[in-house]
Order: structure tokens, then sequence, then C-alpha cells
């Protein structure tokens, strides 16, 4: 599967991992049976450019196709569309020949053309890909060879050029190449990769069949991957009634929350019918967050923003909630990556330092009715702010939060917005504070699509317009470096000065990975080394 970095995300991303403890792909593994899961919200729209939260991502996975892909043992690049590929000396041009059997599915062959128009199409303004550019803008050109040989041409030194043009969405120009049309097929996915898009119903599911066309199945690298016939895609977002569904056998996967692992998958049919499973990868994992709006004059204060941090009794959720088996996120990657500075340590539940923060920033109870106040531009101002949240099943954390919130005088009020609702009002940037969750992104750490100010803008994933400009020259800086080890130092700082800067409350990171697969579905091994991977998971004879 293909992610184009961080997603918006309330799911961890199921898909393409690599093996770990011996763990390999079933080459001989049944093609056949539909396979039932639920993505856990309804995407939006499918429109492989313009789409960004994690539903569509997922989809997207199954239906579209890239160059290359890594190896499930060694992580080196095997081919996709693309069967062979040369990298100039000074790593700036890159070839790519691309296989003579692959179609999309209208039926129409793919070639460079495509290649280019997928490429042009995310610096296209009209298709709103902000999220995208900050991974694409170190590429000058791409240029169609012949119809099956593609030229790309980077224009600066950016460690990751040849990843990204690599892991590249490639979309038929036929089909999205008018913008204001494919803008409006949000129901719509045509691409070349290994399912079709057979249905979009909304409010029920989505309906994907295989490719029979799809150059993948003779070919021995892909050889026990995508062994469904089907895969159905439901919209299930609350957790009973995804654990309800599961215990039916409408769902072949469920992710598990450890509160969910721990007391309500006991008895039957829990390790009968379905068998659930605690499993330990090296997968980023992904991390929720509150994040602060900082264009709102109330978050614009670090002081403020560390004593809402502070306020968060995330010790006491991680006892009650997680049952102990997650870290305390301290900053904004995965707290095992190397990205990770270990000099940065959580910030912990202080009331009292809180309101001494609080204190200085000038936040008081004059008026002595129970809520913080002060003279902002010559008028008193409450503490007082919303929270939106796509979630039900976290309320209680914000329940647990807004309680310590208001000890201290602050007014927390507690919003729930369905999920087209809640992307439409981040887009806008009209919210005081938010509580979602970022995707473990790619093994190797690139902030600039959430922590630049240049990805402050309409459509991009620094929704909070978090800016600072030493942040971002270090970031400019870490992606032109070539050197692996100045880079990691550098990020390491990026990660300091952003976890000082205290944008976010970076809430927590799990230790494990939890999920439960129906008896009829076999699986290889409990995990690979990079994710559960549930694209080499086959039905039973």
């Amino acid at each position: 599967m293909k992610m184009m970095g961080p997603i918006l995300a309330l799911v961890l991303v199921v898909g393409l991992s690599l093996n770990a403890m011996g763990a390999t792909p079933n080459a001989n593994a049944p093609q056949s049976g539909i396979f039932n899961l639920n993505l856990g919200g309804e995407p939006p729209t499918l429109h492989p450019v313009a789409s960004t939260d994690v539903y569509a991502n997922i989809v997207q996975g199954y239906v579209m196709d890239s160059l290359l892909a890594h190896d499930a043992d060694t992580w080196v690049w095997k081919p996709r569309i693309a069967e062979k590929w040369e990298i100039s000396k000074d790593n700036k041009t890159f070839t790519f020949n691309l296989r003579k059997n692959v179609f999309f599915h209208d039926g129409k062959p793919l070639t460079a053309e495509d290649v280019k128009f997928s490429f042009d199409a995310i610096f296209e303004p009209a298709y709103q890909a902000a999220h995208l550019r900050p991974y694409y803008e170190g590429i000058g050109k791409v240029e169609v060879v012949d119809p099956h040989t593609v030229k790309v041409t980077a224009k600066d030194t950016y460690y990751k050029n040849f990843d990204q043009i690599a892991t590249m969405t490639i979309m038929p120009k036929h089909v999205y190449g008018d913008v204001e049309k494919s803008k409006k097929m949000t129901r719509t996915l045509i691409g070349s990769g290994p399912y079709v898009l057979e249905k979009f119903d909304r409010g029920q599911l989505i309906v994907l069949k295989k490719f029979d066309k799809w150059y993948g199945k003779d070919d021995k690298d892909w050889k026990g991957m995508y062994n469904f016939a089907g895969v159905n895609m439901r919209f299930y977002k609350e957790e009973n009634v995804i654990l309800e569904r599961a215990k039916k056998g409408d769902l072949d996967y469920v992710s598990l929350r450890a509160e969910s692992f721990v007391k309500k998958t006991e008895g039957l049919p829990w390790g009968k019918t379905v068998i659930k499973h605690k499993v330990e990868n090296s997968a980023p994992k992904s991390y929720g967050f509150v994040g602060w709006n900082q264009r709102r004059e109330l978050f614009q204060d670090r002081d403020v923003r560390v004593a809402l941090a502070h306020l968060m009794n995330r010790e006491e959720m991680n006892k009650k909630f997680r049952y102990n088996m997650a870290d305390l996120a301290t900053g904004p990657t995965y707290i095992k990556s190397e990205y990770a500075s270990k000099e940065v340590s959580p910030i912990l539940f202080d009331p009292k330092g809180a309101t001494e923060l609080l204190a200085k920033a000038g936040w008081k109870d004059t008026d002595k009715d129970g809520v913080l106040d002060k003279i902002v531009n010559g008028k008193k101002t409450s503490f007082k702010f919303t929270l939106i949240h796509p979630n039900k099943d976290n309320e209680k954390y914000w329940t647990m939060y807004k309680e310590d919130l208001k000890k201290s005088g602050i007014d927390m009020e507690i919003k729930y917005l369905e999920w087209n609702s809640f992307l439409k009002i981040l887009d806008e940037g009209n919210f005081d504070a938010v509580s979602l969750a970022w995707g473990g992104g790619d093994i190797t750490w690139d902030p600039k699509q959430i922590w630049h100010s240049a990805s402050a803008v309409p459509g991009g994933s620094n929704f909070i317009h978090y800016k600072n400009p030493e942040v971002d020259k270090l970031i400019d800086e870490a992606r032109q470096s070539q050197d692996e080890k100045k880079r990691k130092k550098l990020l390491n700082t990026v990660y300091e000065k952003i976890a000082y800067d205290a944008p976010y409350v970076f809430m927590f990171n799990d230790k494990f990975e939890f999920y439960a697969n129906a008896a009829r579905v076999e699986i290889p091994a409990e995990t690979f080394k990079y994710g559960v991977g549930v694209d080499y998971w086959w039905m039973k004879q």
C-alpha cells in the first residue's frame, strides 16, 4: 500500500509491511474468498490527489499502484509498474522503464504520459494537493522519453527525491486530466492496482474485486499478496458495534484498543471463531494529540500551551484506559524512532506548575467565579475554548481532561463532529483546539508536511499554523543533507524544538498492536517486522 507521508488518522493503516521473525508470504495461498474489514469512517472523497484522510488512503492502497515498492524481507526496491530503473551518479536523474503489460481498470494501457501527469497534477493548484507538495518539491520535471520510459530530474539534493517518485501514485491521465470533472468523482477510483473499485454506497460500504489483468498476479515478487477475490469495506464508527460485527462473523479483521483487548474480548466466541492478538513490531507508531490553533491569541503564549499539557493526566489515562501498555509521547514522531531525541522528557501532570505558568502569562481568577480571566485588547476575557473531535470512543479522555482543566479555572467545551464536517472545519481553520492522530508514517522522518510554516496553508497538514523560523531552517537543511548521521542530528534538534514549543499535547505511542481476525482467515504470522501484514492473509479452503 502507498502512503504519501503522514495521513489524518483515527485508525492505524493496514497494508504492505515488512517480514520479521521468519514471517514469509505464502506463495501458494489460494486466491479466493471475500475479505471483510472496517475502515472506521467513510472517506469524503477517493480522489487520489485531493483526498487527505486515512480512510481514502486504505482504499487507494488496494486500487492504485506505484513505480516501485519495497521488498518485504530486505526493504530493497522491487519492480511494480517499472520493471527497471537507473539512478545517475549525482543522484539527480532517475530513469524508469515501464512494464508493457500494465493496464488501468478501464482497460486502457498505462504509459509514460500517465506517470508525467501524476507528478504534474500534484503542483496543479486546482487539485488542492498542498499536503503532498512538500514531498515532491525537490523534483524539477518528469519527461516522457518514449511510451514506456520516463526521465525524472531532481532540482536539489532532498534525500527522499527518488523514494517519493518511486512510490508516487500513478493516475490515468484520460480519467483525471479534466481537473474540475475529476474532483467530482468522489465515489470513483480508477487505477492499475490489484483491486478494482466495484461499488461505493454512501453510508454503507465499499466493494472491491480482484483485477484479472493485474500484472502482479503472475510475478514471483508479488506471489502471496492480495489473495482475496474481493474486499468489502464497512464504515462502522462505534467500537461496540464493530466488536459485535466481528463476533457475528461480519468482519474478518478489526483493530483493537488496549481497553477492548483486555475488557471486551473475553469468552466465546473470542478464541474460537474470532482470534485476538497482541503483537510487537518495529513499525513507526501513530500518536494522538490535542492541537492548539495558533491563529487564536489564547494559544500563542508558550507558557499557556505548556500549562495545558501539564493539566492532561496522561499517566492516569494510560493506567485507566490503556492498561499502561503505551508510552507517553514526548514529541512529534514515534518515541522509539532514531529521530526522536532522547533528551526530551514527557510533560507530566502538574496542576501546581500549570497554575504558576498561567499566572505568569497573566491568567488569574480576578472575579472569583471559578474561571481564569485576563485583560486582552482592553477587554476582560475568560479562559474558555472548544475542543472538536471526530471519535466518540475517545470522549472519556476529554471528559477527564475537562474536569482537570475546570479545577484549574479553565472551561473547555467538548464538541463531537462527523468526519466530513470535522475535515471541513479543519481545512477552514475555524476551531480552537482539535483532537486527532497522525499515522506512524515512514521509517525515515520528514517533518515538513506537518511542522514547516510552508505547510500552514489551506489544505496543508499544518492546520494549527505552527510557525518557528528556526525549525523551518533546520528542516530545510536536513532535507538537503545526504549524510544520514548529520540528518538525524538535525532532526533530533527539530524534535527538541517542537517539543519545547508544545504546539500539541502529544499523547501516547502504543507499545503493542492489538487486532483480531476471523478464524476462517489464515495468516502467515501474527505480525511482520513493520506491520501486521494483512495483505498477506488468505481464506481457508
